[in-house]
């Protein structure tokens, strides 16, 4: 051991010592700590040049009391932050909202999935909690006094939701829901029965397209009609006596009809578009078959499909369920169900989203030819699962509020944002689950009080085939382009 000086800077260090037994990186942590240089900035001149940090000490020749020279740069010191650490969990509550990225998730009140999963689709609607927000607690005279507390009971919980991050116990929705629809308070063995969500989800869509709808003021859009309203023309004609009439009606969601010829959703919307019905024919005056085929005349802002999985069996007296796989897009273009006079309207907007797209990959605007270029001018095939939503973000106004339908149009294509699955055999039973995409882009499964972050592409199993949870209802966003 021999004790050494070092110079460093302005600043002298006496007596250091070495341990000529030990490497010379050993010494250099000992300046470390005397200086703040860290070892790899350090730079000792000894005899023959630079110290190495596994240099010979007895090649190196270094004598007792001898002045060493030191020449680097210390590390900055850090300095105590201002602010110590905020954790999520010491935020006001609100703020925690928005640092969570989600909003809370729903405890299940005794088989109450159903309701929590429909719940959490429809919280997604921006445009929906802007309506709300503006209902007011003295109700209307043409609103009947349980569709009314039902109104102010969804509007108060979706505003608890958007505060909470912690999850929250819908009590006063569900005793509302009961007093409204009876049926979802019927008991088995003193216990609330398990109910079907697309069941809830229409009943309670219903309610509210009552509630906000316009006053008898043309000024004001039926807000639950803008949204999700669909109307349809249908063409229904009889090819044995050649009878032929039409129908127009409104409805609030599409119908995907599975059989074994259907793989995929946009078969089976086409299946649940056309259908046999049986009536009487006046001109051969006795019942006969005539073919219903239907189009899709306006489309909502929010498309909302149901999966035909459940039917009734009569053998074990319950609602059966069709296990069969089958696929959807994220990306969901509607074009070819819709009637001749609304693809004409979407040709020019269709145009403006595709030169709006192809920018993005340096393409030249193409012009709108003729009555044929909507096949040039069609996205994609519904088939395709392309992530959209980069497009959607350059080309659609992210207004919430009614008055942005005057300034967008329709393309016909739909981004999906929300899909509600059920697991299990039976629609009186089982396990229904929320999976939401946030305004972020991610998506959350909301399964109950249990909010989880899931990959975009797992969306997509959710396909059926097998007892795993399967789409039930899907819920898609139409992609706009300004006027």
């Amino acid at each position: 051991m021999i004790k050494v000086s070092v110079k460093w800077q302005k600043e002298l260090f006496r007596d250091v010592e070495i341990d000529t037994s030990l490497p010379p990186y050993v010494f250099k942590g000992q300046l470390f700590e005397l200086t703040g240089v860290p070892p790899e900035r350090q730079k000792i001149m000894v005899k023959g040049g630079i110290l190495k940090d596994d240099a010979d000490w007895s090649t190196v020749g270094v004598k007792e009391g001898q002045k060493l020279m030191m020449m680097g740069t210390a590390d900055e010191i850090v300095k105590a932050p201002e602010k110590g650490p905020v954790f999520i969990e010491d935020l006001p509550e609100d703020e925690q909202v928005i640092a969570v990225g989600h909003s809370a998730g729903l405890f299940n009140l005794g088989n109450t999935c159903y309701m929590n999963s429909t719940l959490q689709c429809l919280h997604s609607v921006p445009e929906l909690k802007s309506a709300l927000i503006k209902y007011s607690n003295a109700g209307r005279s043409d609103v009947d006094p349980t569709s009314h507390m039902l109104t102010i009971a969804t509007r108060d919980l979706f505003s608890e939701l958007d505060r909470s991050v912690k999850a929250v116990a819908p009590m006063q929705f569900w005793m509302v829901l009961r007093k409204k629809y009876p049926q979802f308070g019927q008991l088995q063995n003193s216990t609330f029965m398990q109910q079907d969500a697309e069941e809830c989800w229409t009943q309670l869509l219903y309610t509210l397209s009552q509630s906000l709808r316009s006053a008898g003021s043309s000024e004001i859009p039926d807000s639950v009609k803008n949204l999700f309203g669909i109307d349809l023309v249908s063409r229904i004609h009889c090819q044995e006596s050649g009878e032929e009439s039409s129908e127009a009606e409104s409805v609030y969601s599409l119908k995907c009809h599975i059989s074994q010829e259907v793989n995929h959703l946009s078969e089976g919307l086409k299946h649940g578009l056309k259908s046999e019905i049986d009536k009487v024919s006046p001109s051969l005056g006795r019942s006969a078959i005539f073919i219903r085929e239907s189009r899709i005349n306006s489309l909502p802002r929010y498309l909302t499909i149901q999966f035909v999985r459940f039917f009734w069996k009569r053998e074990s007296n319950q609602k059966a369920k069709i296990l069969r796989k089958v696929d959807y897009p994220l990306e969901l273009d509607v074009f070819d169900l819709c009637s001749d006079d609304l693809r004409k309207q979407l040709e020019g907007p269709r145009l403006l989203l595709r030169n709006e797209e192809g920018k993005k990959l340096g393409l030249k605007p193409k012009e709108k030819a003729s009555d044929s270029a909507d096949k040039d001018v069609k996205m994609s095939d519904a088939e395709g699962t392309s992530t959209g939503s980069e497009a959607q973000s350059s080309v659609t106004p992210q207004e919430d509020s009614p008055s942005s339908d005057k300034e967008t149009q329709m393309t016909g294509i739909y981004d999906l944002v929300a899909v509600l699955t059920h697991k299990g055999r039976s629609a009186d039973s089982g396990h229904y689950v929320a999976w939401v995409k946030q305004e972020s882009g991610k998506w959350i499964e909301y399964d109950d009080d249990n909010p989880i972050a899931q990959r975009e592409e797992d969306i997509l199993k959710l396909s059926g085939g097998g007892d795993w949870h399967m789409a039930y209802i899907c819920m898609y966003k139409a992609r706009v382009v300004p006027k």
